[in-house]
């Protein structure tokens, strides 16, 4: 009964009202709420957090930015559900000038995005022009994952968002994370249509999902930039559910040194073997290794399955070997 109370008085404001039926479109940060709203931003923050309080929405601070979601699904959806009812026998007229000034903000997420994009067009093209194209590393990674439902997807260390752009239909939800909150805005500007999707600031050695809760795990060009690599595997690991798979793919043992002084890759590559010792040290079983070649860095794709405690059993080395 308390629940319901606390719902309803938040209800109890058009603004609110409003806020909730634009949280149901995209995560949007409160600045963005109010240039949409026409409202000061000290205004709206009263606001959300009176829905928040109501458990109808939820805040996450990003640097100096706040982003406000959807809440608890077991408060939100018999609401959501009530207000389409309603609006079939009375239409919303703030909707319509809503979405309006909402078009208006995603233009500007993606117009700073293209901004961003062309100011480092360079470093990325100096980077890609190293090894095989993105395209074949895709291709293969979606060979390895299959084509079928892949149920609930982490990516980690999700920068603009690629890897949620590829795999992110065959998921039920996918998730993103990363540290910086530039990339965060810019995987934004391209996934504000996916409901499925979210995207939060975390560190890869602390993702803010339970235990078990995922079944694909991606480490996508992000462990050459981690300082301690077997930990963010097992903080991968613990996340999986058994069963639940992890897809890395990076280089393999390179020498180019100017990687780590130019653009701060902590790792020069990995080998077979230690992929292998950290996947079996995090209770995963190493089941499939794919090399890319073709240019000066060569790529590797490396899938790890988590076991049971009964199914837990060493790596085969034959395989690393071979691969």
């Amino acid at each position: 009964m308390a629940m319901a109370l606390d719902i309803f008085r938040a209800l109890g404001d058009p603004t609110r009202l409003r806020i909730l039926a634009l949280l149901r479109t995209m995560e949007l940060s409160v600045g963005e709420l109010a240039q949409v709203l026409g409202q000061s931003q000290p205004r709206v923050s009263r606001h959300v957090k009176i829905l928040v309080d109501a458990r109808l929405a939820e805040r996450r601070k990003e640097g100096s930015w706040v982003f406000v979601a959807l809440g608890a699904r077991e408060a939100v959806a018999p609401i959501v559900a009530a207000l389409d009812q309603w609006s079939v026998h009375e239409p919303d007229h703030w909707a319509v000038a809503d979405a309006a000034r909402l078009a208006a903000v995603r233009a500007d997420r993606a117009a700073s995005a293209a901004t961003w994009f062309e100011d480092h067009a360079a470093e990325w093209d100096a980077i890609r022009s190293l090894h095989v194209a993105e395209s074949e590393v895709e291709a293969a990674m979606a060979a390895l994952l299959g084509q079928g439902s892949i149920g609930t997807l982490i990516d980690i260390g999700t920068g603009t968002g690629r890897m949620l752009e590829v795999f992110g239909a065959q998921a039920d939800a996918a998730l993103g994370i990363d540290r910086s909150s530039e990339m965060l805005r810019l995987a934004r500007a391209k996934l504000h249509d996916r409901p499925n999707t979210e995207l939060r600031q975390a560190d890869l050695y602390a993702l803010p999902m339970a235990d078990g809760a995922a079944n694909v795990a991606i480490l996508h060009h992000v462990l050459h930039f981690a300082q301690q690599p077997g930990a963010a595997i097992a903080e991968a690991a613990r996340v999986l559910a058994t069963g639940g798979r992890l897809l890395i793919a990076d280089f393999a043992p390179h020498d180019r040194e100017d990687l780590r002084a130019r653009d701060a890759h902590t790792r020069l590559g990995f080998a077979d073997e230690q992929i292998a010792g950290w996947f079996a040290n995090a209770g995963l079983r190493m089941t499939q290794i794919e090399t890319l070649g073709g240019g000066t860095l060569t790529v590797k794709l490396w899938l790890g399955t988590k076991q049971g405690l009964k199914g837990l059993r060493p790596v085969d080395s034959n395989m690393v070997k071979a691969a």
